[in-house]
C-alpha cells in the first residue's frame, strides 16, 4: 500500500488558489484512475479535476466553499502499489477546463450539501396530552378550552375564542380555527402566510464571485448615475417594420438598435468605452466596442461578450446575442466569451421599472441600462405649428459612471446623444 498526495494542479497562467465547487468523492470511497473527483472555480472558469490514480480517498483539503492554493495538497488516496512519476507528472494534464454544471445554484428545498444544513419548516404542534389544556376566560367570562398553541395562534390573529365553535369535547382546536377562518375569510382574519424555516445557504461558486466583484465595485468605484427619458414611438415602428417578412433573420428586439447606437456614439466618448487599472493608475480607452451583455441565468448573474460590435449590423447583433445568452444559460460559455468587456449593457427587459442605477462592471468605466417602456400621453407637435396630445411609447435610459474617469457632462452628452439617434431613428441606418 501506498499513500498518493495529490496536490492542487496549475490550473491556468497567473492563477494562485481555487475553490472548492462540489466534491463527488468522501473520505473512504474507492475511486479509479481518470474518476471525477471535484469541480474547483478560479476568477476564469470551472474546472473538472480527475483521479490520476486508483485507489481510497483517505483525505479532503477542505468543505465546499474553501480555497486551496496551487501546489497544496488537495486530497490524498491510498494505492495499491506505488504511484509512478508519469502518473503524478501527467495529472495536471488531465484538467479540462469549461464551464460546467457546478455552476447550478442551491434551491431552497435543497439545503447546502456538506457546507451546512436545512431547517425544515415544521407545523405547529399541540402539546402532549399529559399537559392538559388551560382554560382561558375570554369575551363574557365563557370557558373556553384550548392548548397553548391555539391560543397563542388566536391571538396573532385577533380572533376571539369564545366566537369560534369546537367540534368536539368543548375544546378549540387548530381544525376549528380553519373552518373560523374559511367561514369568516372576508373579516381579515385569514393569515397572509405560513412562517418557514430559516435556511442557512453557503455563498460559493458563481454565487460567491458575484458577490466578490459587486462588493469591489462598490468599495473602489465612486458611481454616478444619470437618467434620461427618450420617446421610442418612432423606433418601435421602425423595428416592426424590420422584423415584416423576415422569418429567415432573427427577430429584432430592441437591444440591438440601441446597440447599434451606442457604437455610433463611443467615437465622440472614448472616456465611455474604457477600463481603468486603478492600481497602475492608468485609463484604457479602446477603439472596438466589445460589449458585455449583463445575463441572468440560474446560477447568478454572467456578462457575455459581443466582440467588436461596432462591426455589426442588426440582425448580426440579434443572432450573437441570442448565442451568447443560450450558452451562458445552459453553461457552455466559454471563459474567453466570459471576459474582456469594454462597456456593459443591462437590462431586465419588462421587469426594468422606472429607472435603475446599475453597478459598473469593474475594470469597466460605464455601464448603461434600458428600462421597461410604457405607454403616456404627450404634447406633440402638430401640422399647424401648435401642439396635440398623443399616445407616445417612452423609455428611461440609465448609465453609471466611475467618475474617475467619467465626468458627469460626458455622460451626460453622450446619452443626449444616444436619445437623438433612438428619437429619429433613421440615423441609425446611415453610415
Amino acid at each position: 500500500m501506498a499513500r498518493f498526495t495529490f496536490n492542487m494542479p496549475d490550473v491556468g497562467e497567473g492563477v494562485a488558489e481555487a475553490e472548492v465547487v462540489e466534491w463527488h468523492v468522501k473520505i473512504g470511497d474507492r475511486v479509479e484512475e481518470d474518476q471525477h473527483l471535484v469541480d474547483v472555480m478560479t476568477d476564469k472558469a470551472t474546472i473538472d479535476i480527475e483521479s490520476p490514480v486508483a485507489g481510497v480517498v483517505t483525505a479532503l483539503a477542505g468543505a465546499v466553499g474553501d480555497t486551496v492554493a496551487i501546489g497544496a495538497m488537495l486530497l490524498v488516496i491510498e494505492t495499491e502499489g506505488e504511484v509512478s512519476p508519469e502518473q503524478a507528472e501527467g495529472a495536471a494534464e488531465q484538467i479540462e477546463v469549461e464551464m460546467s454544471d457546478a455552476l447550478e445554484p442551491l434551491s431552497l428545498e435543497e439545503g447546502v450539501g456538506d457546507g451546512g444544513s436545512t431547517v425544515d419548516a415544521e407545523e405547529t404542534l399541540e402539546p402532549s396530552h399529559s399537559h392538559p389544556p388551560t382554560p382561558s376566560l375570554v369575551g363574557g367570562g365563557a370557558k373556553v378550552l384550548a392548548s397553548p398553541a391555539v391560543r397563542q395562534r388566536a391571538r396573532d390573529l385577533g380572533i376571539d375564542l369564545a366566537q369560534v365553535k369546537p367540534a368536539e369535547d368543548g375544546r378549540v382546536r387548530h381544525g376549528d380555527l380553519d373552518a373560523f377562518l374559511a367561514y369568516n375569510a372576508g373579516s381579515g382574519f385569514s393569515a397572509a402566510g405560513k412562517a418557514r424555516g430559516d435556511q442557512a445557504i453557503k455563498v460559493i461558486g458563481l454565487r460567491k464571485r458575484i458577490a466578490q466583484n459587486m462588493a469591489a465595485s462598490k468599495r473602489h468605484i465612486p458611481h454616478f448615475t444619470y437618467v434620461e427619458e427618450c420617446d421610442v414611438t418612432a423606433l418601435e415602428e421602425l423595428r416592426a417594420q424590420l422584423n415584416e417578412g423576415h422569418a429567415d433573420r432573427p427577430r429584432l428586439t430592441m437591444l440591438p438598435l440601441l446597440i447599434t447606437a451606442i457604437c455610433k456614439m463611443v467615437p465622440a466618448f472614448p472616456m465611455i468605452n474604457a477600463r481603468f487599472d486603478d492600481e497602475a493608475g492608468v485609463v484604457t480607452r479602446y477603439g472596438a466596442v466589445h460589449l458585455g451583455i449583463a445575463t441572468q441565468t440560474d446560477g447568478g448573474l454572467m456578462v457575455p461578450v459581443i466582440r467588436d460590435a461596432q462591426g455589426c449590423n442588426l440582425w448580426q447583433l440579434a443572432r450573437e446575442i441570442g448565442r451568447l445568452a443560450e450558452a451562458a444559460r445552459s453553461g457552455k460559455a466559454t471563459s474567453e466569451e466570459l471576459s474582456g468587456s469594454t462597456l456593459t449593457v443591462t437590462s431586465l427587459g419588462p421587469l426594468g421599472g422606472v429607472a435603475t442605477t446599475p453597478v459598473i462592471n469593474r475594470p469597466e468605466v460605464a455601464i448603461i441600462g434600458p428600462n421597461r417602456m410604457i405607454e403616456r400621453p404627450m404634447f406633440v407637435p402638430d401640422a399647424i405649428g401648435g401642439e396635440r396630445i398623443a399616445k407616445r411609447k417612452l423609455m428611461n435610459i440609465s448609465i453609471s459612471c466611475d467618475h474617475r474617469v467619467v465626468d458627469g457632462h460626458d455622460a451626460a452628452s453622450f446619452v443626449q446623444g444616444l436619445k437623438r439617434l433612438i428619437e429619429t431613428p433613421a440615423l441609425l441606418l446611415t453610415a
